[in-house]
C-alpha cells in the first residue's frame, strides 16, 4: 500500500491540468489509487435520473479524483507550495516543509482532543438519573385470517 504525503485537511496548490494555480484543501485520499479529492478542482457534472415519481431528475456538479502527483503542499508557515520531508520528533514521525522547516502536521488537533478528554474526566458532575418511561405503544393482537385449503383429489382417470 502506497502511503502517501498529502493528507485530507491540507492546502494543496495545483500544478498540473486544468485547474492550475488554485489553492484549495484536500478533502479525501485515496492511496491504493495515488488519488486526492481536493475542493472547488476538477469539477466534474454528473446526470441523475429519477427512480420514482416523488425523485426528480437533477445535474449535479462534484469534484473528481486527481493524480497526487498534480498537487504540493502548501507550508502554513511560510505559505509556499513545498516538497514534503519526514522527521522523527518525539519519538513520532512528523511532516515537514522542506523549505523552511516547519511542521505540517498540526498537533492543535492532538492538543485539543487530550484537553477535552481531561475535562470530562476531572469534572465532578453527577451521574444523571435515568428515568424510564413506560411505553405508550398499545399492541392489539393480530387478526389471523384461517386459509381455507381447498384441494382438489385427482383420480387416475381424470387426467
Amino acid at each position: 500500500m502506497n502511503s502517501l504525503k498529502v493528507k485530507t485537511g491540507d492546502n494543496v496548490l495545483v500544478i498540473a491540468g486544468k485547474d492550475k494555480g488554485k489553492v484549495s484543501t484536500v478533502k479525501a485520499t485515496s492511496p491504493k489509487s495515488s488519488k486526492v479529492v481536493v475542493e472547488g478542482v476538477n469539477v466534474q457534472t454528473k446526470h441523475v435520473k429519477a427512480r420514482n415519481t416523488k425523485q426528480k431528475s437533477q445535474i449535479i456538479k462534484q469534484e473528481g479524483p486527481i493524480s497526487v502527483s498534480n498537487v504540493m503542499v502548501v507550508c502554513p508557515a511560510c505559505e509556499k507550495a513545498t516538497r514534503v520531508a519526514k522527521k522523527e520528533v518525539d519519538g513520532k514521525m512528523v511532516r515537514v516543509c522542506k523549505k523552511c522547516g516547519a511542521s505540517l502536521d498540526t498537533e492543535k488537533k492532538v492538543v485539543k482532543a487530550k484537553k477535552e478528554k481531561s475535562t470530562k474526566t476531572t469534572s465532578a458532575k453527577p451521574a444523571k438519573e435515568k428515568t424510564t418511561k413506560a411505553s405508550t405503544k398499545t399492541t392489539a393482537p393480530k387478526a389471523s385470517k384461517a386459509k381455507s385449503s381447498t384441494k382438489r383429489v385427482v383420480k387416475s382417470g381424470d387426467r
